[in-house]
C-alpha cells in the first residue's frame, strides 16, 4: 500500500495537486497548509530512501555553503530593510507582527521561537517551498530556465499568501524576499542548504530585533530619509 502511494506521489505533476489542495485546508487552520505539504514531502523523501537529489540536497553542508549563506543574508538584509521595506511602509503602512508580541523582552519565548524558526521555518519551509514545490514544479514544466523562473514566481506568491496575516505590507515584503531567495536557489539548484541557512540567519536577525522591540526602527528611519 505504501509503495503504491509513493509511486503515485513520486510523479512530477503531483506537486500541482498538492499546491491546490493544501490551501483548502487553511479554512480549517492555516497551519494545516504547511503540515499537509511538508508531510507529503517527507513521506516521499522517506520512501525514496532519503534520496537527497529529489529535493536539491545533493550538496552536503560545508564551510563554503556557510560562507555564501552569510554573504547572501547580508545582501538580502540590505535589500529588505533598506530598500524594499521602507518603500512598502510608505505605501501600505507597517507590517502586522502582533502575533509575535509575546517574545518582546521575554528571553524564554525568544529562545523557543528561535528554535521553532530554525526547525519549521528555515529548514521546513525551504524544504517544502524550494526543495519540493519550486524544484518539482520547474521539473514538471520542462526543467528549463523559463520553467524555473515561472516556478519561482508561483511559489513566491504561494509563500506570500501564507503570510497574509502580516497585512499587505508584510505579505508583499515576503513575496519579494521569496523571489530573491528563489533566485539564489535557481543558481545553486543542488544546494538547498544555502536557502535554508539564509532563511535561518535572516529570521534570526528579525526575531532578535523583535525581542528588543526594534523591528520597525530601521524601516521607519530609512522611509523618512526617502521622504
Amino acid at each position: 500500500m505504501k509503495t503504491k502511494i509513493y509511486n503515485t506521489l513520486n510523479k512530477p505533476y503531483i506537486v500541482v495537486f498538492i499546491m491546490l489542495i493544501a490551501p483548502l485546508l487553511g479554512f480549517i487552520d492555516r497551519n494545516f497548509v504547511y503540515f499537509f505539504g511538508i508531510g507529503i514531502a517527507f513521506f516521499i523523501f522517506w520512501r525514496s530512501k532519503f534520496d537527497r537529489s529529489k529535493f536539491g540536497l545533493d550538496t552536503k553542508l560545508n564551510w563554503n555553503t556557510l560562507y555564501k549563506s552569510l554573504k547572501y543574508t547580508f545582501i538580502l538584509f540590505i535589500a529588505d530593510y533598506i530598500i524594499i521595506g521602507p518603500i512598502l511602509y510608505s505605501i501600505f503602512g507597517e507590517t502586522d507582527l502582533s502575533s509575535f508580541n509575546d517574545i518582546k523582552g521575554s528571553f524564554p519565548s525568544y529562545l523557543i521561537l528561535m528554535l521553532m524558526m530554525w526547525v519549521f521555518a528555515a529548514f521546513g519551509e525551504e524544504f517544502l517551498n524550494r526543495g519540493f514545490y519550486m524544484k518539482w514544479l520547474a521539473k514538471f514544466l520542462g526543467d528549463t530556465k523559463k520553467s524555473w523562473l515561472f516556478a519561482s514566481i508561483i511559489t513566491s506568491i504561494y509563500f506570500a499568501l501564507g503570510h497574509i496575516y502580516q497585512g499587505i505590507s508584510g505579505a508583499t515584503s515576503v513575496f519579494f524576499w521569496s523571489v530573491m531567495i528563489s533566485a539564489i536557489f535557481m543558481k545553486h539548484r543542488k544546494n538547498l542548504w544555502l536557502p535554508i541557512l539564509i532563511h535561518g540567519f535572516f529570521d534570526t536577525i528579525g526575531i532578535t530585533l523583535l525581542y528588543f522591540d526594534k523591528i520597525g526602527v530601521i524601516t521607519k528611519w530609512v522611509s523618512q530619509i526617502y521622504q
